[in-house]
């Protein structure tokens, strides 16, 4: 066994990362079925799914919001990659239905 590993410290920390790590899966998905859902709507609609600017104004908003120590270049680089995968993963649930 390392100190790492026995330090009770760094134990709480992982503990407290791990606990938060569940959290943010949680929202990442329920973000995901929240986009199947408008995407749904949309389509039943006739409304284009995509829509760049409502993803430019959801970057904006949160660059706006963030009070760091995230920085707002990490929070673009992080939500374009988390718009992106909802969107993927709300046409592979289309399919995996299908």
């Amino acid at each position: 066994m390392t100190a790492a590993s026995t330090d009770p410290v760094i134990r709480n920390y992982r503990e407290q990362i791990s606990d938060n790590d569940l959290k943010i899966l949680e929202a990442l998905n329920k973000r995901i079925k929240l986009v199947k859902s408008l995407k749904d709507y949309k389509e039943s609609q006739g409304l284009s799914f995509y829509d760049a600017a409502q993803e430019d104004w959801v970057i904006t908003y949160l660059c706006r919001a963030n009070r760091g120590p995230l920085s707002n270049e990490g929070l673009r680089e992080i939500y374009t990659l988390v718009l992106q995968w909802a969107k993927r993963e709300a046409a592979s649930m289309e399919e995996a239905k299908g």
